[in-house]
Order: structure tokens, then sequence, then C-alpha cells
């Protein structure tokens, strides 16, 4: 454990991430002029711009050329960076297409969707309140079906890819920095992001100049805004305990509900808040887990002879 004012700044650093990922929504409520996937390639393009100013400022030019000297890791990475492009996209369509709930959702359900992940890709036995908590879940979705009239995409889409990504993370190990393993993810995906821009600026399709001066500045700045949280993040996780870590999560989804419902005054009837509430049952239950755990202790394994 590591002292007490180290893990208090890595709380203040992780609540600071989970929160500027928490009112991503207003922040990209403020682009709805701009297509879902414009966004994403600039987001790509500045975001790589920025993270290569860091590995200089940093001085992790030696890690980062490390990482890309390794075609298994640079293709794993690669994909993970299409995954995260497209949970990228589709959050973005949410906001501008008023479906901000849907997109917390997601979030919300993310650490059931990893937790069930385990089960069929890693094959991990779960214990009976991780089973409880996957099955709660489970029905959470069956019946904001029923509210919704269709199965919750938006939510579904962006929990599967945020949670295969990670999962593509995790087999990277702990052999690539948060900096130069994003850096890697953006140099991968900048060309076809480039490209794609140009293309429409060319043809009159882009809104980087079309629309009002601020709108392109708010598309430079989306590099910022992807990058700082992902900082905070990364000083967060090497100072405090996983577990601290999994509980502080919770305040994205949270926060993003609320600037749904109350901001962005959309629609929540008592049926979805029925949804959400089962949701809310089935995190208790992966929480309760996740602290009885970390309080078992690990069975000693005896050296061999």
């Amino acid at each position: 454990m590591g002292q007490p004012s180290t893990v208090r700044t890595g709380v203040l650093y992780g609540v600071a991430a989970y929160a500027l990922w928490g009112v991503f929504p207003l922040y990209f409520h403020l682009l709805e002029r701009s297509d879902a996937a414009e966004v994403v390639f600039h987001r790509v393009v500045w975001s790589l711009l920025f993270c290569l100013v860091l590995v200089a400022a940093l001085r992790q030019r030696e890690a980062l050329g490390a990482v890309l000297a390794d075609r298994a890791i640079v293709a794993t990475l690669g994909l993970a960076a299409v995954l995260l492009a497209t949970n990228w996209g589709v959050y973005v369509h949410a906001v501008t297409s008023g479906q901000v709930i849907e997109a917390s959702l997601g979030y919300f359900i993310n650490p059931l969707v990893t937790v069930a992940l385990g089960v069929l890709v890693l094959r991990e036995q779960l214990r009976p309140l991780q089973w409880a908590a996957v099955a709660t879940g489970a029905l959470s979705v069956a019946v904001l079906t029923v509210d919704y009239g269709r199965p919750p995409f938006i939510a579904l889409t962006l929990a599967a890819t945020f949670s295969v990504y990670s999962l593509l993370k995790k087999r990277v190990g702990g052999s690539v920095g948060a900096l130069p393993g994003l850096t890697t993810e953006t140099i991968t995906l900048a060309p076809f992001a480039l490209i794609a821009i140009l293309w429409l600026e060319a043809t009159g399709r882009g809104s980087f100049g079309a629309n009002a001066p601020w709108e392109g500045v708010l598309l430079v700045l989306t590099g910022i805004v992807t990058i700082a949280p992902l900082l905070l993040f990364a000083a967060s996780t090497s100072r405090v305990p996983l577990s601290t870590v999994g509980l502080l999560q919770y305040l994205t989804p949270v926060m993003q509900l609320l600037c749904g419902v109350v901001i962005l005054g959309e629609h929540m009837p008592a049926s979805r808040w029925a949804g959400f509430g089962i949701v809310w049952v089935a995190l208790v239950l992966l929480t309760l887990d996740s602290i009885r755990a970390t309080r078992t202790p690990a069975p000693t394994v005896p050296e061999p002879a």
C-alpha cells in the first residue's frame, strides 16, 4: 500500500479523469453540427499531434520507438485503435443525436460485459456474486429492450467495443506505457483520418472551416480533451489500488446520466428508470464481490521441492 499522501493524490487524479469523461456529453454536444465520423477523424489527428508533443516533452521517444519496432504489439494496438475509434464514433453519434442516457448505460454495463468476456474469451471461473451480477445485468438489458422497443444498441456497442479494447490492452501487458501505447494507436489510424479530413474539406462536406470559427477550434481541442483524462487516469492507476479505481469508474456514467437528464433535457420514463435500477443492483453485487475478493487472502502456493 502506498503512502497516504500518494494514495490521496492518486484518488484526486482518478476523480479528475472520470469527471472529465463525465462531462464529455456537454463538450461533444457543441459539435452537433459536425458529423460523428468527422469528429472522430479530427480527434485521431489532433490526438496524435498532442501525443507526439508530450512524447518529446517527457522524453519518451525511446519507449515509443521500442513499441513501434515490435510488429506484434503494433498489430495488437492497431486492432485496439479500430475498436476505440468505433467506440468514439458511436459515442459522438449518441451525444449529437440526443441519446446521452443510452450512452451512459453503456458505461454502466461495461464492467458486466468485461466480466462476461472473461468467461467467454479467457475461460475465467466466476464467483457466485459475479454470476449473480452478470445475470442481473442481462435482466436489465431485457427490461430496457422492452422499454426502447429495441435492444439498446448504442449502450451494448459502447460496452462491447471498450471491453474488447481493454482486453487487447491487457494482452499487451505492462510492457507498454500509457503514452507510447496511445501514440502508437493514433499513429495506426492517423493516415486514414487525415485523408478523410482532406476529402471532406475538398468536397465541401467538412465543417472545420464551414461553420462558425469556434467549430474548428473545438475540433482541434478534441486532441487535448482526449489526452488529458487518459494521462490523469494513468497517473491515478499508478498510485491507488485497482479496487479503488474500480469504484471511481462509476462517476463517469453517473455524471453522463445527469448531463442527459438535467442539462440536455432527455426524457427518462419510469420504465427506463427501472431498467437502470436493475443495472445498479448488478453493479452493487459486482462491487461487493470485488471488495470481498480484495479482503480474502490468497491461498499460499507451496514451493516446488
